[in-house]
C-alpha cells in the first residue's frame, strides 16, 4: 500500500513538474517587427495555460471567429491587460491584436499537437498584414 501512495505521488508530482505553461508580451516592437507578439506559435498540453503580458498600452487577445476548435467559447480580452487563458480543448486557436490584426500582430496556439482544423485555419480572413504572415506561421505548424 506505501509503494501505492508513493507511485501516485511521484505521478502527481510529474504531472504538475511536467506543465508548459507560456508567457506572450504583446509589444510594439520586437526586432525589425511593429505591433507584435513575443512568441507567434505557442505548443502547450491540454490544461496548460498562457499568459498575455501587457507590456505596451493599447493591445489585446482575440481569438478570431472561425479559428478554435469546436466548443471554444468566444475569447476577447481588455486593451492594455494582462489576460490568460487555459487551454483545455484540443486544436489550432488563431488569435490576433484587435486594433493591429491589419498591422500583422497575430498567433498561433497549438494544443495536444492536435492539428485537426488546421483547414479551417487555413480559410480564415486574415486582414492586412497578417494575411501573409498567416501564411508563413501556418506553414511552420
Amino acid at each position: 500500500m506505501k509503494k501505492i501512495i508513493i507511485l501516485i505521488s511521484l505521478l502527481l508530482i510529474t504531472q504538475s513538474a511536467s506543465a508548459a505553461d507560456q508567457t506572450i508580451e504583446m509589444l510594439n516592437k520586437l526586432g525589425k517587427e511593429h505591433m507584435v507578439y513575443s512568441k507567434k506559435i505557442v505548443k502547450v498540453d491540454i490544461g496548460d495555460t498562457v499568459f498575455w503580458k501587457s507590456t505596451k498600452p493599447g493591445h489585446n487577445v482575440e481569438f478570431i471567429k472561425g479559428g478554435v476548435p469546436e466548443g471554444v467559447e468566444k475569447f476577447r480580452s481588455a486593451l492594455s491587460k494582462d489576460t490568460e487563458y487555459k487551454f483545455e480543448i484540443p486544436g489550432i486557436y488563431a488569435y490576433w491584436c484587435t486594433p493591429h490584426k491589419g498591422m500583422g500582430m497575430i498567433g498561433f496556439i497549438v494544443v495536444g499537437n492536435d492539428k485537426s482544423n488546421l483547414e479551417a485555419i487555413k480559410k480564415l480572413k486574415y486582414q492586412g498584414k497578417s494575411k501573409k504572415i498567416a501564411e508563413e506561421l501556418i506553414s511552420s505548424l
